[in-house]
């Protein structure tokens, strides 16, 4: 089950709502965790038994953890990591290494290995790394663990960010989900909705549109397009993506609010970056936050110079590819990236200084491009032919653009980039806070009820619904 889903907006939410607002606030825990047990179990059914096997595991872990001390202490968060990571090495990345163990025998001659695919759990990406943020939370004594077992699987199963984040750090949340009485009120819960409204507006209107395009380019071989086709398909996908994962944090950061949960930002304008360390600032906020405080800092962070602070950062970068997806593609992704930040560390900063910022944010954007024609190819061929057709400057026939997609293209591109303009950034910001006057909160509620409806209408209208990260 997805957000952009009639189930979803038509069924599901509004019982929720409904049981939700009006139960006890004793009782409204226990609704927000059935719930998130339903949704996860609508979609994956048997793996709900694993999630929770894993979830009982690590609350005890953790709880004996905190009591512990010395070499014990040690033991216990390293069997919740290690439980965390063998989970997501076995269910993402079983299929991976196989294959390529099975093209290595075969490559000498030998019997490849018999093997049954092993099904990917949704949202396992997600929920193994915040199970990790609480067991090294508790175990650095940034917070104490959580008293009761149905608080603790709450903040693990939470449907507003089960499936695609945002990843939400353990002592972020850890108060509210004990007490979040101050956060339930009537101002969070129409600037949630107006949130949540604007998620779903970018997914469906924007994304889905822009998506259905790039398919159709990606789906031809690099050999027969001309390089301004070329170019075209992997615009339409980047701001896909955009539109994609940053409405869906939307929608999870909207869901949140209205519940009482507040959730960090995810994306903050990712396309006005000036430097690939920047877009990084700007794009997936918490897998970058996460990276860096419990992967990068462990490393040695700032306290080492040198080649050993850029093979960490490419190392981190490398990881950050491979988490992902189980393909080199993801690999070669997260290695592309993890040079540029290298780059930027070495001359490029100071490089886009000299030529200023507009000139700075058109390189990085096509460096981005780049990028994402590795992130979507199916393989890595693909991808190397595909780039090589964008750079060829090759003339021939282009896909034909629909007025639809011109239409929604133009103002997609336009979106993305105005805040590098003016004052836009900072009214953004005061768009999305909490705190609104009445005059704005009443425009704010006719703007979503309008983008829901709007939006609604272009689900049950269109079969094309795909969700990117939902694989991951």
């Amino acid at each position: 089950m997805v957000f952009s889903s009639s189930l979803f907006l038509l069924y599901f939410l509004p019982v929720f709502l409904l049981f939700y607002y009006f139960a006890k606030t004793k009782y409204k825990n226990y609704i927000a965790l059935a719930a998130s047990v339903f949704f996860y179990a609508w979609g994956a059914p048997t793996f709900i038994f694993i999630v929770a096997g894993s979830i009982v595991a690590d609350f005890y872990a953790v709880k004996i953890m905190h009591t512990s001390s010395g070499r014990k202490k040690r033991l216990l968060v390293a069997f919740s990591i290690a439980l965390n990571i063998g989970m997501l090495l076995y269910f993402k990345y079983a299929n991976f290494f196989v294959e390529n163990f099975n093209l290595l025998l075969e490559s000498m001659g030998s019997k490849p290995a018999e093997w049954t695919k092993v099904a990917l759990p949704i949202g396992i990406s997600f929920f193994s790394f915040q199970k990790m943020t609480y067991a090294v939370d508790v175990y650095r004594k940034v917070h104490t663990p959580l008293k009761r077992m149905s608080d603790f699987a709450l903040y693990i199963l939470m449907f507003p960010q089960l499936i695609a984040g945002p990843i939400v750090r353990f002592n972020e949340v850890a108060d509210q989900l004990e007490d979040r009485r101050d956060n339930e009120n009537v101002d969070n819960r129409l600037t949630g909705f107006f949130r949540f409204a604007l998620g779903l507006g970018k997914k469906v209107l924007i994304a889905n549109v822009l998506g259905e395009y790039a398919d159709t380019v990606f789906a031809q071989s690099p050999d027969g397009m001309s390089t301004a086709t070329a170019w075209m398909g992997v615009l339409a996908y980047a701001f896909q993506i955009y539109y994609d994962f940053s409405g869906y944090s939307d929608m999870a950061i909207g869901l949140g609010r209205m519940i009482g949960f507040d959730f960090l930002e995810n994306f903050n304008n990712p396309y006005i970056s000036q430097n690939i360390s920047e877009f990084w600032r700007r794009w997936h906020i918490s897998l970058g936050r996460w990276m860096r405080d419990y992967l990068y800092i462990p490393l040695g962070g700032k306290k080492v110079s040198g080649a050993r602070l850029y093979f960490n950062l490419w190392f981190v970068f490398l990881i950050s590819g491979f988490w992902h997806g189980a393909a080199w593609n993801f690999v070669v992704w997260g290695a592309f990236h993890g040079f540029f930040l290298i780059a930027d560390r070495l001359f490029l900063l100071k490089f886009f200084k000299a030529i200023g910022k507009y000139p700075s944010i058109f390189i990085t954007f096509i460096i981005t491009l780049v990028g994402w024609v590795l992130f979507r190819s199916e393989t890595m061929a693909y991808a190397w032919d595909y780039i090589a057709r964008m750079f060829s400057f090759t003339p021939g026939p282009a896909v034909y653009i629909s007025q639809k997609v011109w239409i929604i293209l133009i103002p997609a591109a336009l979106f993305a980039v105005w805040a590098a303009f003016g004052k836009i950034e900072n009214w953004q910001m005061k768009l999305y806070a909490k705190k609104q006057k009445v005059s704005v909160l009443i425009w704010m509620t006719l703007a979503s009820v309008v983008f829901f409806v709007v939006s609604l209408a272009a689900i049950t209208s269109s079969g094309f619904n795909p969700f990117i990260y939902f694989r991951f």
